[in-house]
């Protein structure tokens, strides 16, 4: 039992960053479909709320000195500007587990303005579709006999 909290706990911790951790690490570990969407989503979730709540105040209160002057307009923000003006926030929330990360598409979605609550939401419904769409995808790949060798 404590082993199965340790692995759940990892797998948590590594999809707050990055939520392509919980389909993948979930099925290596032999977990059932609804075990992934919940470590896959928790984890989501709680960097969505964390920097959602706590990205105006670590705004206004830290100070970031920037010794290299960036280039404004990279092909990823241009990316970015692409996806808002043609698909709004459904756009950028459906695209956050696949191309951003959690914390990256929570603090794009920040910083267009949006109204926190809808941040949330919108976040949740696309990490549940996307948990649900990448668990099957990869517990399809992993029954492969190729797969099934290594493991």
């Amino acid at each position: 039992m404590i082993e199965y909290i340790i692995t759940f706990l990892g797998i948590y911790l590594l999809c707050l960053f990055k939520f392509v951790a919980g389909p993948i690490l979930g099925t290596v570990a032999g977990y059932g479909l609804f075990e992934i969407e919940l470590v896959t989503v928790s984890g989501m979730m709680t960097s969505v709320l964390s920097f959602t709540y706590l990205g105006e105040w670590i705004k206004d209160n830290w100070t970031i000195i920037i010794r290299k002057k960036r280039n404004r307009f990279t092909k990823r923000t241009r990316m970015i500007v692409r996806v808002w003006k043609n698909f709004g926030i459904w756009g950028i929330a459906l695209l956050t587990p696949v191309i951003f990360t959690p914390i990256g598409g929570t603090v794009i979605l920040t910083s267009f303005g949006i109204n926190k609550e809808k941040i949330i939401y919108t976040m949740l419904v696309s990490s549940l579709l996307w948990a649900i769409i990448m668990g099957l995808i990869v517990r399809e790949i992993i029954d492969e006999p190729f797969f099934k060798y290594f493991l």
